[in-house]
């Protein structure tokens, strides 16, 4: 069995271990709830790192979590007593202006990918905070601002270097290993290691668009509104309901900080001059109150709202995919959502109609072709003392709306520790499928931090 001398010998990236001087800042995710100490942290640099570690995890016996970016909910990235791969440091990013596509390495986040596309004009599906990681959102599906026109991040996927259990490369694409690329496509982080990821690229520069915020009173005719605009909407408008406590900013009025709104927040893709077109029903619903809409660089749109996730915040989360929005619905979202008890709580409504209902149930791992919207309630927190009171008021509107979703299944992007028994309905009809791919490439379940598939018998 490999020594840590010797792993440390083996691999070119720093091996921290609860000794060395840096362990609690490269011990620590996103979610500042999860406060585990794995027995040592290796900083990868290359995918020779990735295997050397592998090996040395799988046989120590050991528990091994994958790191990209660190935003997993259930703090998938670290873990007690055991290995954490840490690949933030293959964050490198190039760009193909011909082919249009983007080479990314594991560790890369989306700001690190949108920095180098945009200097051609080019950007793809990449969620709606910046610090996440590239290959942890692309795994689990990929929704974002641009999924109505681009489809989903990992249907922009063309192929991924992945270190399996047994220390083996391999290179998924559409001639080579084309299972292990479609598993990817969806099925999380169950089947290795992704060290390198290349991207489909679409024209995307200056969008118009921002966040436009409304009352509370008006919410249920904004949703309503939303709801049936969207649903043949151009494919270039990108939009999200939520629920906003209005941070100290300045387009918001100094007398109304603190107080809730509701809000859509707004992505048109398409020419910048036909954005204030495009966003006119949601003008003609309600008055805004607040706005930050304009043009803008894509990137500057995607980091808008890094600011209230900041790392070390507390965070606790429900989801689901959603089919309708009965008004009973509706009713329940105002109830529950007009409560969200700080600036980083709410809930989301991303909507993934469009170009993501173009791709067969079949053809990826993300099961869920036929939801309108993808939705999920956040906790954003600072202190330990609101743990009950917040988890609480998750809890609380999840149930009141859960039993009119259509669905049982929630984006595993959105999933928190106490949902992981609801792996099957969360990969839907891809789920026994995705279990013979597990057997192929993690037939001991080595990667089972994870929203778990576990592989076929």
């Amino acid at each position: 069995m490999t020594t840590i001398a010797e792993l440390r010998e083996q691999v070119r990236g720093p091996v921290v271990e609860p000794s060395d001087d840096g362990y609690d800042e490269h011990r620590r995710v996103h979610n500042g709830i999860h406060d585990r100490r794995p027995a040592l942290v290796v900083r990868a640099t290359s995918t020779a790192d990735a295997v050397a570690t592998v090996n040395y995890a799988r046989e120590a016996g050991l528990d091994l979590a994958v790191r990209g970016g660190g935003h997993s909910g259930p703090g998938f990235g670290t873990c007690d007593g055991g290995v954490v791969l840490d690949l933030s440091l293959i964050n490198n990013v190039f760009v193909d202006r011909v082919k249009k596509t983007a080479h990314t390495g594991g560790g890369a986040t989306w700001g690190d990918l949108n920095h180098a596309a945009h200097a051609y004009g080019l950007a793809t599906t990449g969620g709606i905070i910046s610090t996440t990681g590239v290959t942890g959102l692309t795994l689990g599906g990929g929704i974002g601002y641009l999924a109505r026109g681009c489809g989903l991040s990992c249907d922009n996927l063309v192929s991924a270097e992945v270190v399996a259990a047994d220390g083996r490369i391999h290179v998924a694409n559409e001639h080579d290993n084309d299972e292990l690329l479609w598993a990817l496509r969806g099925g999380g982080g169950n089947f290795g290691v992704v060290t390198s990821l290349e991207f489909a690229l679409h024209d995307v520069d200056t969008i118009y668009g921002g966040p436009m915020l409304y009352e509370v009173a008006d919410a249920p005719a904004v949703m309503r509104a939303y709801d049936e605009y969207i649903q043949d909407a151009p494919e270039q408008l990108g939009a999200f309901f939520g629920w906003q406590l209005a941070p100290p900013l300045p387009f918001i009025p100094e007398d109304r900080h603190g107080d809730m709104f509701c809000a859509m927040v707004t992505c048109w893709s398409g020419r910048p001059e036909q954005g204030e077109q495009a966003l006119k029903p949601f003008r003609d619903v309600a008055e805004v109150k607040a706005e930050f809409v304009g043009p803008m660089p894509y990137p500057a749109l995607n980091a808008a709202f890094d600011g209230l996730f900041p790392k070390g915040l507390r965070q606790y989360w429900k989801a689901d995919f959603v089919r309708d929005l009965p008004d009973e619905a509706i009713a329940a979202h105002v109830e529950h959502g007009s409560k969200a008890p700080t600036s980083s709580s709410g809930m989301h409504m991303y909507p993934i109609n469009g170009a993501v209902h173009r791709v067969g149930t079949s053809e990826t791992a993300f099961g869920h072709r036929d939801a309108k919207y993808a939705m999920v309630i956040l906790a954003g927190y600072p202190d330990a003392a609101d743990d009950e009171d917040n988890r609480q008021w998750v809890r609380g509107y999840y149930d009141a709306v859960h039993p009119y979703s259509g669905t049982e299944g929630g984006y595993i992007n959105f999933m928190d520790t106490d949902d992981a028994a609801r792996a099957p309905e969360n990969f839907g009809p891809t789920y026994d499928r995705l279990r013979q791919v597990k057997a192929t490439y993690d037939p001991d379940n080595l990667f089972h931090l994870n929203q778990n598939v576990p592989p076929a018998r």
